[in-house]
């Protein structure tokens, strides 16, 4: 074997692993907290007139709040990017995490030679992570409406 090919892809797994770990932790408990609020708001004692537009907001600002979620997870590997040495500046080492987390995989930029399995596993993450935020839509979703047709009757 090539000990030119091995060494960095090593360290490409050694960043990428516990970068996936830390993120997916990160998601797990941002989603957690998220839970709690939605929970809390939907538990109210009291009824409301119009049901159907809490229920709207509630899941558009969970919404809202696991993109953000997702932003600070893109930032992470941001960072690891740029501590690398991987990419040239800050604005480009967002957007390609952003691009690669996503999948979208359209912006020109790659990362240095030696670094381009982490992208990979940054994409495997997006996978993961966007896993868990859209089970966790679909049962804020059941909450709300549930919570709606609860209040209706």
């Amino acid at each position: 074997m090539d000990s030119g090919i091995v060494a960095p892809w090593s360290a490409n797994w050694l960043w990428g692993l516990p970068l996936i770990v830390l993120t997916v932790v990160l998601h797990a408990y941002g989603l957690g907290l998220l839970n709690e609020e939605v929970t809390r708001r939907l538990s109210g004692r009291e009824r409301f007139r119009h049901p159907l537009p809490l229920s709207t907001f509630l899941v558009g600002g969970t919404a809202l709040s696991a993109t953000m979620l997702h932003g600070i997870e893109g930032l992470i590997w941001t960072a690891a990017y740029r501590a690398l040495g991987a990419l040239p500046d800050q604005k480009s080492a967002m957007l390609y995490s952003l691009s690669a987390m996503t999948s979208y995989g359209h912006a020109d930029l790659f990362l240095a030679p030696h670094w381009r399995m982490m992208g990979s596993l940054e994409a495997l993450n997006g996978w993961i992570l966007f896993g868990l935020t859209t089970a966790f839509l679909f049962t804020v979703v059941q909450k709300a409406w549930s919570h709606t047709y609860k209040s209706q009757n």
